[in-house]
């Protein structure tokens, strides 16, 4: 007789690690490699949320000039597309001085604009690239080397995984993106994730919040807080890309006002009715983007570049080079209509939106 598979509670939910985790721990095992000539089976680092954390290396070889080492990504228990993708990191001493990061085979390549890194640069995001660049400046030091070094990310798989992402829609051509901004990757199970939200919901509830901050991720979570200095820390939930389902879990549980705090991209979706804002769910509508711009009196070239954007980040930067604030505003104003909406009304709802940097760009409330 079969067991019953029992579904795991979101808290024990195991978490796995980014690209630019596994980038950044081959990286360290390579150039360990390359200064002492010898083998290295694991590297440790210290991830973006101080939390220190061993990889078990796969491969490591080595000669006098160069090495290379890869560790296997583990996703954890809810694992995403790259997970068990071999990240391989080759160091090599170069003639000239300083740190060169680029990546190889199976790491895309940025043709379009509107995305965190330069086009025609790897895909490799700022917070990895910046973990990997201080990780091997470190082991230079600590060992007094003087040498240039050039380090290569590479994904032998890459190419064939990119397939399963909408990096190719995005203009990143030729493999995956090396990612992450926490170092971990947080179970994104939909029945697991909905648990957390609705039983943090009831714990802000119980402790007597009227007012929830909900976040659509850590960094607007963050700005919440700065936002909201005086409210507990049970009034801020992270609700991830289920803006619909926590709605409808604060209006069952009578919460008087709702601020959403989030980014562009996200609440482009939001203020066109979208309530499941996950990438692979739904895109960015540009022709809607282009309609709420023209109520903000753009010029019709702008509008023209709107429509055509490849992300609504891309957008953003257009609206702020125009110093265009109604924008943003109107594009809160729509979120906090499509909310009510999806609640029936009955509540007050607050919208701010921000940059990654945690820049206000637009903020407003409605009573429903």
């Amino acid at each position: 007789m079969k067991k019953k598979e029992t579904k795991k509670d979101p808290k024990d939910m195991r978490h796995g690690y980014t690209t630019g985790a596994c980038a950044t721990a081959a990286t360290k095992a390579a150039l360990t490699a390359l200064i002492f000539q010898e083998k290295q089976k694991e590297a440790t680092i210290t991830l973006p949320i101080g939390k220190q954390v061993s990889f078990d290396m796969s491969t490591c070889e080595f000669n006098e000039e160069t090495a290379t080492a890869g560790t296997i990504k583990d996703g954890g228990d809810d694992p995403d597309a790259t997970h068990g993708a071999l990240i391989l990191s080759t160091v090599s001493w170069i003639k000239d001085s300083g740190i060169e990061l680029d990546g190889g085979i199976g790491v895309g390549r940025v043709t379009k604009p509107g995305l965190p890194v330069e086009v025609g640069k790897a895909a490799i995001n700022p917070v990895p690239h910046k973990m990997i660049i201080e990780v091997t400046q470190t082991l230079l030091q600590q060992f007094e080397i003087q040498k240039g070094v050039r380090v290569e990310i590479s994904v032998p798989e890459g190419e064939e995984i990119a397939k399963k992402t909408l990096n190719a829609r995005l203009g990143i051509l030729g493999g995956i993106s090396i990612l992450g901004t926490r170092g971990t990757v947080v179970p994104f199970s939909t029945s697991a994730f909905k648990a957390s939200i609705a039983h943090a919901i009831n714990v802000a509830v119980t402790t007597g919040c009227e007012h929830l901050i909900l976040a659509t991720g850590g960094r607007s979570e963050k700005f919440g807080m700065e936002l909201y200095p005086d409210l507990s820390e049970e009034a801020f939930i992270e609700m991830g890309d289920f803006i619909g389902f926590t709605l409808k879990t604060c209006k069952n549980k009578k919460v008087k006002k709702v601020t959403l705090v989030g980014m562009m991209g996200k609440f482009s979706k939001v203020a066109n009715g979208v309530m499941m804002v996950h990438s692979k769910s739904a895109p960015i509508d540009f022709n809607f983007l282009a309609k709420v711009a023209a109520e903000c009196n753009v010029d019709e070239t702008t509008l023209k570049n709107i429509k055509t954007a490849n992300t609504a980040s891309q957008v953003g930067d257009m609206m702020l080079e125009q110093n265009n604030k109604l924008f943003f505003d109107t594009l809160c104003e729509y979120c906090c209509l499509s909310s009510l909406k999806e609640v029936n009304g009955d509540m007050e709802v607050e919208t701010v939106i921000s940059t990654l940097k945690g820049v206000l760009l637009g903020r407003k409330t409605i009573k429903g």
